[in-house]
């Protein structure tokens, strides 16, 4: 069994930056485990198929034509080091449609309201290709063999200096790789409830990381797509915000000069949409869009639902009760005891300053590496201590 120096458990946002940053510090001997069958964690996107022979193309690039079902924005003003990232990698930005007026629905019986939109400042900016552009960009820079998928890792043994890793995958067949080091690339409550850990983990420590809510886990996404942004035509920004439901925000999701599209946040709680049909809550947010934006809106080309909830890979029991704000940072590693040194977190939920946020995952992440490294950057009194960053 090869001992690599660093296996990163989990190839989202957070372990492919985690590998980007090995790779340009010449770190050639670590491995990425991701349990889904493609990369990319919470980040997903629907691609539509490509035009048909003779089709207009309207777009003014050769993005892909993607709409985001996990996070969607970031801030550059806001997020210095993923707006560096985004710019190293190449990627393509745009400011997210917030022109015209935004409807608010009250209760039912009541006709919706338009008042004037809200613009965001700094402004919410979105990536040509969706945000799995920046999975892919990340993805195409580690070279092949150092990203393995399909395989959970179930439970990680320590034992004289080096930690054996235990992968199942979807047949049952199991896989063991040995790290001196493991950085864990999933949300901290998946990782204790998915992971065994020998020996176990300090209670004080698990606690606190099953504690730690994983940041969209109990949320859904609705999308409809559409031939043109014809609630522009009407003044309105495709912004809405609802009462009454089933989804509470809304938000325009068109790619620039490409196809259009509305998206919006279930209202509905976790344990109540499991007893819906995806078709149920599908048909119920046609019929809202309808009321907001008018009768073209009945007829989408393609409309889909994304519940986080459901993503085994994302979200546990506990995640099914939707909690206010990102909650309190974790620590990231363990002060003390044999796992001291050996395992720390470098999921977004472990950032100090963006828990939840795609800037989270690139801050966790960057501060593991620099931990695996053995280098010691100047830190804030909101960054890791010590204890928690060393190994």
């Amino acid at each position: 069994m090869h001992a690599y120096h660093v296996a990163i458990v989990g190839g989202g946002l957070a372990g492919l930056y985690a590998a980007w940053q090995l790779e340009q510090a010449g770190v050639e001997d670590y491995l990425v485990i991701e349990a889904r069958d493609l990369p990319g964690g919470r980040i997903a996107s629907l691609e539509l198929l490509p035009l048909e022979p003779g089709a207009t193309q309207t777009h003014k690039s050769d993005a892909p034509r993607c709409f985001d079902l996990g996070p969607a924005w970031y801030w550059p003003g806001l997020q210095p080091q993923l707006d560096a990232l985004v710019r190293a990698l190449g990627l393509e930005a745009f400011a997210q449609h917030e022109a015209g007026d935004m409807v608010f629905e009250h209760a039912a019986g009541e006709a919706p309201r338009r008042m004037p939109g809200y613009a965001s400042s700094p402004p919410s900016m979105r990536l040509k290709g969706g945000m799995g552009a920046l999975i892919g960009a990340l993805r195409r820079r580690i070279p092949p063999g150092r990203v393995v998928t399909g395989q959970a890792v179930s439970q990680l043994r320590y034992s004289a200096g080096e930690v054996a890793l235990e992968s199942q995958d979807v047949n049952g067949r199991f896989t063991r790789h040995g790290a001196r080091h493991v950085l864990l690339a999933v949300p901290p409550r998946l990782a204790v409830a998915r992971i065994g850990f020998s020996p176990v983990l300090p209670d004080a420590l698990a606690r606190q990381w099953s504690a730690a809510s994983t940041w969209m886990a109990p949320h859904a996404k609705y999308l409809a797509v559409f031939d043109a942004p014809f609630w522009r035509d009407n003044g309105l920004s495709g912004e809405g915000r609802s009462l009454q439901g089933p989804l509470g925000e809304i938000h325009d999701a068109s790619l620039p000069g490409g196809e259009a599209a509305l998206f919006g946040f279930f209202a509905i709680p976790a344990q109540v949409r499991r007893s819906l049909t995806e078709e149920v809550l599908r048909t119920h947010c046609r019929a809202q869009l309808v009321r907001l934006f008018g009768a073209k809106a009945a007829m989408p080309k393609l409309d889909v639902v994304k519940d986080w909830a459901r993503e085994s890979w994302t979200a546990t029991d506990a995640d099914l009760v939707a909690e206010a704000g990102h909650g309190a940072v974790p620590p990231a590693g363990i002060a003390s005891g044999p796992w001291r040194g050996r395992i720390l977190g470098i999921a977004s939920e472990w950032s100090p300053r963006f828990p939840g946020y795609l800037a989270g995952a690139i801050e966790a992440a960057e501060l593991g590496v620099r931990a695996v490294l053995g280098t010691r950057g100047q830190t804030s009194s909101r960054e890791h201590s010590d204890a928690n960053v060393r190994f």
